[in-house]
């Protein structure tokens, strides 16, 4: 289903605006308290959710608003359909349990002494240097290594597949579709022989993400066909590695403004779990994930007509002053911190645990090794598809 947009309505504000690292959060609550649910005519045209009751809406009502036709802003044109994040309940079900299986908190646990270790060896160079780019030389290695460690792959075919990821969201925001299909079909080939050499060689399937996946396609009652166990791969590793890279640089600029935070934290390392559900509160990494309205349907006051998108805003929605006090302040104490960082309904992150496992191992060692972590340049921002540092000059002090 697909409509045109209205060329008579204007935009109510431009998301391609450039931005800095606080900028979008100042836009974003003049639009909760004067438009709420904007429309632009960026990337084709779009509608975009910035309150928390109406973002909470758009993803719990599958029925009105469906991800089956176009679910990120701006649309992706695609030769075929990618579990899960493509399939509306119930047939999203058949994807997301072998991915559940595997993604258990009580699964992904095993793995946090592994993210430790490759934190710790990722910060090295930085701490004995004394500065660095602490999203290009740790959050993207560190992000692709913890993916490559849940998968078991090498790490470098991880860091490839994030290089080809991140032309791929470029290419997307500039609605170059040549070098969208180009990039995607990259992406595919390595999905495909990731699944190839697992079909040979296969693992736990209660652990292994695409031995799971191979197992649910010889299910006598819902097999998953063997193109899908690769769109699933392809789209899972692309996710998996992109959210974690943006929202630690996020976070380590955070802290960085804030030395008495650090010291915080380092006194009372049992506040890190606290410290990491605001984190990801106020800096939710994605904001393009979106979906299309199967009728006629008013939110906040707007009427959005059958086929046109809405982009779930959740970086603005997490910082709503009618659901959080003193939105814009990191509270230790919040409770309850019922942020969307992860999503919510159905299409609810998968990777919710394992991400606050990299989370949490990335950051308890940049505090344990440090003493003082600062600013050191002007923070460079992703493009519309991240919402994150794509540079984060930061200086470390470390720890004696």
């Amino acid at each position: 289903m697909t409509t045109t947009a209205d060329p008579g309505r204007a935009s109510d504000w431009d998301p391609t605006a450039p931005e800095t690292f606080d900028s979008s959060h100042a836009v974003y609550a003049g639009l909760r308290r004067r438009c709420p649910v904007p429309w632009s005519d960026a990337f084709g045209g779009f509608w975009a959710a910035t309150r928390y009751e109406d973002v909470l809406r758009v993803a719990r009502d599958s029925l009105t608003f469906s991800t089956a036709t176009q679910n990120v802003v701006p649309h992706v044109p695609r030769t075929q359909r990618r579990p899960p994040l493509h399939f509306d309940p119930p047939e999203h079900g058949v994807y997301r349990a072998p991915m559940d299986r595997v993604l258990r908190r009580a699964v992904v646990r095993r793995l946090e002494p592994a993210f430790a270790r490759a934190a710790r060896e990722l910060l090295e160079p930085l701490l004995a240097r004394g500065r660095g780019d602490y999203s290009q030389e740790f959050a993207l290695p560190y992000a692709a290594q913890c993916f490559a460690i849940f998968l078991g792959l090498p790490v470098e075919q991880v860091l490839e597949i994030r290089r080809i990821g991140v032309e791929y969201s470029f290419a997307i925001q500039e609605m170059d579709r040549a070098r969208v299909a180009a990039a995607s079909e990259e992406l595919y080939a390595i999905a495909r022989t990731i699944v190839a050499e697992r079909a040979a060689d296969p693992r736990d399937p209660d652990e292994d993400l695409v031995s799971s996946l191979l197992e649910a396609s010889r299910d006598p009652e819902r097999p998953i066909p063997h193109d899908m166990v690769v769109a699933t791969v392809r789209q899972t590793v692309v996710a998996g590695i992109g959210a974690p890279h943006a929202v630690l640089g996020s976070a380590a600029v955070h802290l960085s403004r804030d030395p008495a935070l650090q010291d915080r934290l380092r006194a009372d390392p049992g506040l890190l779990p606290a410290a990491i559900e605001e984190l990801l509160r106020l800096y939710a990494p994605y904001r393009v994930f979106a979906r299309t309205a199967t009728r006629d349907v008013e939110l906040g006051g707007r009427t959005i007509r059958a086929g046109e998108p809405i982009a779930m805003i959740f970086p603005s929605a997490n910082r709503d002053e009618a659901v959080f006090d003193d939105a814009d302040r990191l509270d230790l104490e919040r409770r309850p911190n019922r942020h969307l960082a992860f999503g919510r309904g159905p299409h609810r992150c998968p990777g919710a645990a394992m991400a606050r496992f990299e989370l949490a191992a990335a950051l308890g060692e940049l505090l344990s090794c440090t003493s003082l972590v600062a600013a050191d340049g002007e923070v460079e921002m992703f493009n519309w598809l991240e919402f994150g540092p794509k540079s984060a000059p930061l200086r470390f002090v470390p720890r004696t």
